[in-house]
């Protein structure tokens, strides 16, 4: 059973869930399956499609959902800060995740840009999320500038191929005294609960949900994932050997033929 106690701190802002929805695949229906499958207080937003859908999308967000806009689109810190101030005009709250990518074919984040971005960003009064390259010496430089969170990506965005950067993860997580988001390429419960287990705060995903046979359980089996992972961490998981066995039960006699 989850503790009710145990939340998920970003700056000032506390939520329950530690299940974030991404919007590459952004819908309405699929805001809905993960709010109410999986429990998700947090949904991003990609702030560039602003005049066709946030309008709709503010009008529809169910109660209780906080709608984290990202800066998706900008190539450099300052067209970062101008989208942010952008959604934050149109009333998305000073919440913001910052994304600088100008590489078009793998759509790797620029650490560089994206730490000056936090830095500007947090300076005009925004909490900060920084999507990243999961790189320690770049991770220090995004909390040195202001940084709320660190958001390193799992693999590339879209692939579903799971924790391929887990060892940097991990070093992430031991090394930064902020929450640690898991984000992008996660493609399923078992991986999330990987990454949770870890200790990483939370988990992002949108791919592995939208192009599921059935959305509705997928959302489900991610909440139960991420709750299982979360415990497991908070137990502390058993030790591994290095080689060799150790019996379940004391090996103090056998039973004579």
């Amino acid at each position: 059973m989850m503790d009710n106690n145990d939340v998920l701190k970003i700056g000032e802002y506390e939520f329950k869930s530690r299940f974030i929805l991404g919007s590459g695949k952004f819908n309405l229906d699929l805001i809905n399956a993960a709010v109410t499958h999986a429990g998700t207080e947090i949904v991003t937003l990609a702030v560039r499609r602003a005049n066709s859908v946030t309008g709709n999308i503010l009008e529809h967000i169910p109660k209780g959902v906080t709608l984290l806009p990202n800066t998706s689109g900008a190539r450099n810190a300052e067209e970062a800060l101008r989208i942010a101030r952008l959604a934050r005009e149109l009333g998305c709250g000073g919440l913001v995740k910052v994304e600088v990518i100008h590489d078009s074919k793998y759509l790797l984040p620029d650490n560089y840009e994206t730490a000056r971005a936090t830095e500007l960003l947090a300076k005009d009064g925004f909490t900060v999320l920084p999507y990243m390259y999961p790189d320690l010496n770049a991770a220090r430089d995004m909390v040195n500038a202001g940084a709320a969170a660190v958001m390193p990506l799992a693999a590339p965005i879209g692939s579903n191929k799971g924790l391929s950067t887990r060892d940097f993860i991990k070093i992430l997580i031991e090394e930064i005294d902020l929450p640690i988001i898991v984000d992008a390429g996660i493609g399923a419960p078992s991986q999330a609960c990987e990454a949770m287990e870890l200790g990483a705060a939370a988990v992002m995903a949108n791919t592995a949900i939208a192009t599921a046979g059935n959305i509705t359980m997928m959302a489900s089996a991610f909440k139960s994932a991420i709750e299982a992972g979360r415990l497991a961490y908070l137990s502390g998981l058993g030790r591994v050997l290095g080689s060799g066995a150790s019996a379940s039960s004391p090996l103090t006699g056998f039973l004579e033929v």
